[in-house]
């Protein structure tokens, strides 16, 4: 019921005004509405003169709390936009752009790419002008008779782009946005196929169940497994060490694989020459295993195994295990232990570094197809083995997937706004992606917040894909670019060789080393390091000013759900293109 106001209304209505209660929880407020059968007709609640005042002074402080939290968001909104003002200041400051070419870069294509980005970016700005021009007029969205007679010479050039549009542009772009629909529905029932098989897996619990230990793959080889060293030390472990060589002997795991470093640091030569025994009669047996035995027991145990280290053929092996002398373990330990381990690959650390390693991947699979196709179509597999590689992973999810992407959403939805005559649906733009992805999450719902930033983040992604899958197809410059990622920790394979290369020249250097040149191996130089840039994306940004035009064209059409979809991608577009996600470099 409306607050009442007035002593003889609020008698005539049974009570006072609705009492409120008001919670104040920096930053956050809520109101509790309290039912006239609680209050109290005495009270200062209730219909009494002192309630009047009371109510009038809540009813304040609710206004009052509303306009503090509208000024918060507004406060809030105003610093987002000062820190993106900044941010592209920043970047257009340091002149640090995407045309930067690496060493032996050929940017041609990249630069026709962007060009034909930046006519379309001009001419929707024109066409943005005159066409709000024209709504300023009254004239819009169709040619009449009233349009036809009006006098002047912006009248009659508007009437004749409409006809224009209507009889030559319309017919191709409506083709066209009709070839990409059809490939979008395609695209979505494979993926809806993926989905539905991703429910079945999970319904029925089926889970990949491992090969048993005495069985053999025939089609994986020994390069499957990684090579691993097992290193054991041992110090006068007399009571032990045949059973502790004897299961480190027998672990299922391809003997051309791993090795076996016994490593003796015992001082008793009987116990010595008995472990030394036991290696040799399991080398006559097959297995690759090595006795090393220390004089000199200098770090005791850490350095009895940083001594080992130190061999050559240590960087050829992947993996490391060590084992005490008392530790026997399962045959099946480095099954159950190793596959954990397998390449946890570390993410880009900038925009720039995603976009070199997406190219690589969408280049490299066109690559394929253009070199393999015959030969996939001559080979004697089955039919459907040739129809599942060809079709589903080569055309369908590597081809068509970033093609229509952005044909669809980047080029053909703005064009639609400046030429209304082609329609493209709403369900096409909206709610079958939304459904799509949705679907796609419900396996993991854990991500469901995140499905908005990852639609709009997988169209900008589009520009970038759609690039390097017709390098790759047309065998254009940028196809011969093998960029390899860029990475902050040392997490790679040559990493690891090379710090292990660089530990063995230091540990046998010899007894006089060269000081000075120790000195300036320790102490590189500061200028050798290359400093890190955020930089701007000219053909993202492009996009983002021509979807945003776009945008702002829907409005004049009425047009609520382009609107939106359009302002939001262009909106990702910017960020994306002012590399304002990633790592930031002040």
């Amino acid at each position: 019921m409306a607050p009442s106001w007035w002593g003889r209304d609020a008698r005539a209505n049974g009570g006072g005004g609705t009492p409120v209660v008001v919670k104040m929880e920096n930053p956050n407020w809520a109101i509790s509405e309290v039912s006239a059968s609680e209050v109290s007709p005495d009270s200062p609640a209730g219909g009494g003169k002192a309630g009047r005042g009371k109510n009038a002074r809540q009813i304040t402080w609710v206004l009052l709390l509303k306009a503090h939290r509208a000024a918060g968001r507004l406060t809030g909104a105003a610093s987002a936009a000062l820190a993106v003002a900044a941010a592209a200041r920043r970047r257009v400051a340091a002149g640090r752009t995407d045309s930067d070419a690496a060493p032996g870069e050929n940017t041609a294509l990249r630069t026709r790419f962007y060009g034909c980005i930046r006519v379309f970016l001009v001419l929707s700005m024109l066409l943005l002008a005159v066409e709000v021009a024209a709504y300023l007029q009254g004239w819009h969205l169709e040619v009449d008779a009233g349009l036809l007679a009006v006098d002047g010479l912006f009248a009659a050039a508007y009437a004749g782009w409409m006809r224009a549009r209507l009889d030559y542009l319309a017919p191709p772009l409506q083709f066209l946005t009709n070839a990409c629909v059809v490939l979008f529905l395609i695209q979505s029932v494979d993926r809806l196929v993926l989905c539905l098989g991703c429910f079945w897996i999970k319904l029925k619990g089926i889970k990949p169940v491992p090969l048993a230990a005495d069985k053999e793959d025939v089609e994986a080889g020994a390069e499957d497994f990684p090579m691993v060293l097992v290193q054991m030390p041992m110090c006068n472990e007399r009571e032990v060490y045949q059973q502790s060589i004897g299961a480190v002997c027998s672990l299922d795991w391809p003997r051309s694989n791993f090795l076996i470093q016994v490593l003796d640091d015992s001082d008793d030569a009987t116990t010595s020459a008995l472990i030394k025994e036991e290696v040799e009669k399991w080398q006559r047996e097959g297995v690759r295993i090595i006795y090393r035995h220390r004089v000199i027991r200098d770090g005791y145990k850490a350095g009895n195994l940083k001594s080992a280290m130190n061999c050559s053929y240590v960087k050829d092996y992947e993996f490391v295990v060590i084992f005490d002398a008392d530790f026997q373990p399962q045959p099946d330990f480095l099954k159950r232990t190793v596959p954990h381990f397998k390449c946890q690959c570390e993410l880009p650390e900038s925009y720039e570094a995603y976009r070199k390693q997406q190219h690589r991947w969408h280049s490299g699979p066109m690559q394929l197809f253009r070199l393999c196709f015959m030969d996939i179509i001559k080979s004697k597999i089955g039919f459907w083995k040739k129809f599942n590689l060809i079709f589903l992973f080569f055309l369908l999810r590597k081809l068509i997937l970033p093609f229509y992407s952005f044909t669809l959403f980047c080029v053909i939805l703005p064009m639609t706004m400046f030429v209304p005559e082609a329609e493209l649906p709403a369900w096409v733009v909206c709610y079958i992606p939304a459904t799509m992805s949705i679907l796609n999450i419900l396996p993991a719902p854990k991500s469901f917040p995140f499905i908005v930033p990852y639609l709009l983040f997988e169209n900008t992604m589009s520009v970038t894909k759609f690039n390097a899958m017709i390098s790759g197809l047309f065998q254009l410059g940028s196809a011969y670019e093998w960029v390899v990622t860029k990475k902050s920790g040392r997490s790679s394979e040559g990493d690891l060789v090379a710090l292990v290369e660089k530990h063995s020249k230091q540990q046998r250097v010899g007894s006089a080393p060269n000081l000075d040149a120790l000195t300036k191996e320790s102490n590189p130089k500061k200028d050798s390091k290359k400093k890190k840039h955020n930089r701007i994306y000219r053909k993202e940004l492009a996009l983002s000013f021509l979807l945003l035009t776009a945008a702002a064209r829907s409005l004049l059409s009425a047009q609520g759900i382009h609107f939106y979809f359009l302002l939001f991608q262009g909106v990702s577009f910017l960020v994306v293109g002012l590399d304002l996600i990633g790592e930031q470099v002040e």
